[in-house]
């Protein structure tokens, strides 16, 4: 069964779209730019949505690059970008231009970001010894120490 999370958003502009879902099972929710854009080659910039919203307590959302963009050479240079339960101000999607070509031409109104949402859990951090740490397979193996590609 499906839970269901309820999330208030707002228009800080009388232009800005409230997220869609490509189709009835998508997991992200589509952003839309509030206004064209350019991004020249290498620089990183903030597209503005003119949305907030207010995700509750013990949730996250998650900004995520869209595939199609991604492929021309639009990255999240942050990978995923977290939007924390308390924060209301504007959501802005980071994004690097890496593809070919001097500059990118970003519509308004395009889709140009996907917003998830997850669970959070209350973490409390300990200090130990790490001898008291629970021992693995692998160990203090690092990056690539696991054999898999």
């Amino acid at each position: 069964m499906r839970s269901e999370l309820n999330i208030p958003f707002a228009k800080l502009n009388p232009e800005a779209r409230l997220p869609t879902q490509g189709s009835a099972l998508a997991a992200g929710w589509d952003l839309y730019a509030l206004e064209a854009t350019v991004v020249p080659k290498g620089s990183t910039i903030m597209i503005p949505t003119g949305l907030a919203c207010a995700i509750p307590e013990g949730w996250e959302g998650q900004i995520r690059c869209r595939s199609s963009l991604g492929k021309k050479g639009m990255i999240l240079p942050n990978g995923v970008g977290t939007i924390d339960a308390d924060y209301r101000g504007e959501l802005k999607v980071l994004a690097t231009w890496i593809g070919s070509g001097e500059e990118f031409h970003i519509e308004k109104g395009e889709r140009i970001a996907q917003l998830l949402f997850a669970p959070v859990p209350r973490v409390h951090i300990a200090e130990v010894d790490y001898d008291q740490l629970t021992s693995t397979e692998r160990g203090e193996g690092g990056f690539g120490s696991s054999g898999q590609f």
